[in-house]
């Protein structure tokens, strides 16, 4: 069975599926390149496997527990991790929701310290859904949000890296917990049927695309290479990852204006092919 184990080589961020010997690994890149391949799982150091030893303690002692009576009415809420480019100009904020089980996330905190980053301001509040941990974000070397897709994809699999480590029974409701998990979902997503796209201009300078697809990693980059590659420019947005869907919103324009509708449809056509393939060729990237 598959688990996570992370790892940073230089800039460079490693996450391996322990089913195929491979480990998806993002370089994060100051000029937003899409540059990430996969690495040899050889590169592997033995305190990553003794660390992929306890999680998978953690995840036996936590599956004993959910089989005990104290927890037979006890539902795994849905992990929530949320990527918000548009609520705070200065800062990236990233929210984590996982019912009321999560604690203050320092390790969270230190691991995202470990990809350059500074954490300027953290808060938590309470609603009907569970606790909202969240966190704003800017780079150690510039005191800027980041921008950088490879860089927010690094944060968002880090995130959801630490919930597989000290939640286990939460990779049961994640799409990650299929490859990087030791609880896979019972019920994967069908793609065509979770696959939704649609986009309405959002004043005269740009337009509001919305995705909601099945969730999977690398997906943040790859979006945003698709839209780059047909000439339509990210200016901001938010990425959720919702159990085991990804809820999108990016604010889009071509030559710094909204979209016309004959491109609309280029960019819906183009998003709901690549989504809905079976995999993703290592060659295209």
């Amino acid at each position: 069975m598959a688990a996570a184990m992370a790892s940073a080589s230089g800039s460079a961020l490693c996450f391996t599926d322990a089913s195929t010997s491979r480990a998806l690994c993002f370089a994060p890149s100051p000029r937003r390149s899409i540059t990430f391949g996969f690495v040899d799982k050889s590169l592997v150091n033995l305190d990553q496997r003794l660390r992929l030893s306890n999680l998978k303690t953690r995840a036996s002692n936590a599956t004993a527990v959910e089989n005990g009576s104290a927890a037979d009415s006890d539902k795994v809420p849905t992990p929530v991790v949320i990527i918000d480019q548009d609520s705070d100009p200065d800062a990236t904020v990233v929210e984590v929701t996982f019912g009321d089980r999560l604690g203050a996330l320092l390790d969270t905190m230190n691991a995202l310290k470990n990809l350059g980053l500074n954490v300027v301001k953290a808060n938590v509040y309470l609603d009907s859904s569970g606790k909202h941990n969240k966190f704003a974000i800017t780079k150690a070397d510039s005191g800027r949000k980041v921008e950088d897709p490879e860089l927010l994809e690094a944060i968002r699999l880090t995130v959801i890296n630490n919930l597989l480590e000290f939640h286990p029974e939460s990779s049961s409701q994640l799409a990650m917990g299929a490859a990087f998990g030791v609880l896979p979902p019972t019920e994967p997503i069908d793609v065509d049927i979770a696959t939704h796209i649609s986009i309405e201009d959002d004043g005269p300078d740009r337009s509001l695309l919305f995705i909601e697809t099945a969730d999977r990693p690398g997906l943040l980059v790859e979006l945003v290479k698709i839209i780059s590659d047909i000439s339509v420019a990210v200016e901001s947005g938010e990425f959720d990852t919702e159990g085991l869907l990804a809820k999108v919103k990016f604010h889009v324009s071509y030559k710094n204006k909204a979209l016309i509708k004959p491109l609309q449809q280029v960019l819906t056509n183009s998003m709901r092919y690549f989504l809905r393939r079976p995999s993703t060729d290592e060659s295209s990237f």
